[in-house]
């Protein structure tokens, strides 16, 4: 009798701990589902200056907000910057690509080259690129294929736009100098605007090719020489990289220059008009949003840009002697004083 009663308790005990077990099992396995479910979404950004691109950043993440998105919330964003070194974006692609993120956002062609080479399988969103069909990196604006898509700011008309600007901020100009690298896809098609536009104004024009920044102070140097009255800066990364220098020796030569984005005005130049990149960074959320949710790259349709700014800074114009006529003022969109 007591032997019976032993050995229903060992199997009472064995059925208690086989329960246990199970019960232990289903809830570590609830957990990891839970905490699986709950994984915050990591994106990754590739960019070059931190400086030049901090408005764009800070529209990237009110963009993201507006989609419900908060950082270090619900979402975390890596950040990495080559600071100008474009030879440092394939260790810098690489490293993200490390941390296993779920969408990379790149800054610009030298970043989008070098993540595409990084990853084949990890959604790209170009937050700007002039033309992405061009460079290779999609193969259609309404099918990019592959895992790259985004905005490109492929607009050649604004060269032209930028002439007329230039023509009105400074009214006596007979001759401009033209700065731009040959090389980067859609230049020839921007001089080609910018050229045409000169025609128009029975404006003298002449292309100086910048290909690196010690043909800065010689850009300078020759259109002075030849006595242009100002400079049209074309999309060029060689005078982003350069943009302190390049505005610098602008005011020195006293020449009134109008470039293709704000940073070099915030950096005491005297005037830009393009494409709105705060725009486009905003925008680029909504890419990320969608992917995030579970679309392809491939399936979503490269965007273009719909906002153009002008932007003009009276302290640079004080400090060549120039006066801006106040019409023009009347229509920038942004007047540093």
């Amino acid at each position: 009798m007591r032997q019976q009663t032993i050995v229903r308790v060992n199997t009472m005990r064995k059925k208690t701990i086989f329960w246990v077990l199970t019960i232990a099992l289903l809830a570590s396995a609830t957990v990891a589902t839970a905490q699986q479910s709950a994984r915050i979404p990591r994106i990754g950004f590739l960019g070059s200056d931190p400086t030049a691109v901090a408005a764009r950043i800070e529209a990237l993440r009110q963009g993201l907000r507006e989609l419900g998105y908060f950082e270090g919330k619900n979402i975390l964003i890596d950040y990495r910057y080559a600071e100008d070194k474009l030879d440092r974006f394939p260790a810098l692609a690489a490293e993200l690509v490390r941390l296993k993120v779920d969408v990379i956002v790149t800054g610009g062609p030298g970043s989008t080259r070098s993540a595409k080479e990084a990853t084949t399988t990890i959604p790209i969103v170009m937050a700007q690129d002039t033309d992405p069909v061009a460079t290779g990196f999609v193969a259609s604006l309404a099918r990019p294929g592959g895992n790259i898509t985004g905005l490109a700011t492929y607009a050649p008309e604004i060269s032209g736009k930028q002439l007329e600007l230039l023509k009105e901020i400074a009214p006596k100009l007979l001759a401009v100098a033209i700065f731009g690298t040959a090389n980067i896809p859609g230049q020839a098609q921007m001089r080609k605007e910018a050229e045409l536009a000169a025609s128009a104004l029975a404006v003298k024009h002449r292309y100086i090719d910048v290909q690196n920044s010690k043909d800065v102070e010689r850009a300078f140097r020759s259109a002075v020489k030849e006595r242009a009255d100002a400079v049209l800066a074309l999309l060029s990364p060689v005078l982003n990289s350069q943009r302190q220098q390049v505005v610098d020796i602008a005011t020195k030569s006293r020449l009134p220059v109008i470039y293709p984005f704000a940073a070099f005005v915030d950096a005491s130049g005297l005037a830009s008009y393009g494409v709105s990149y705060p725009d486009l960074y905003r925008r680029a959320a909504t890419f990320v949003d969608k992917i995030l949710k579970g679309a392809k790259p491939a399936d979503l349709p490269v965007e273009q840009p719909k906002k153009f700014e002008f932007i003009v800074n009276l302290k640079a114009a004080k400090a060549i002697g120039l006066t801006i006529p106040p019409n023009v003022l009347a229509r920038a969109d942004r007047v540093i004083r």
